[in-house]
């Protein structure tokens, strides 16, 4: 399972990379607020921004392949993007 989190503003771009990805299938959080390395996120008059959280699953080809689209779409755009991958053991 892999989770992605990025600027609302930049939800569209990924939207796109994970489709020339292949990846046909996902939840997506949007307008997800908190606070992290990037700062306060909270989507309020002082802090107006905000992030999505998309989530998938995928198979161990596809997760490798999506990192290293996600490597050159940071690279190419300056966004800080963060993905974070976890194994699922059972899928009903």
């Amino acid at each position: 399972m892999v989770m992605l989190v990025v600027d609302e503003a930049r939800k569209e771009e990924l939207e796109v990379l994970l489709e020339e990805a292949g990846i046909a299938g996902f939840t997506e959080l949007s307008r997800a607020s908190g606070r992290g390395s990037t700062g306060p996120r909270l989507g309020s008059r002082a802090f107006p921004r905000t992030s999505a959280v998309i989530f998938s699953i995928l198979a161990d080809e596809a997760l490798a392949d999506l990192a290293g689209r996600i490597r050159t779409f940071c690279a190419d755009c300056n966004e800080r993007l963060k993905m974070v991958a976890w194994e699922v053991e059972e899928l009903l």
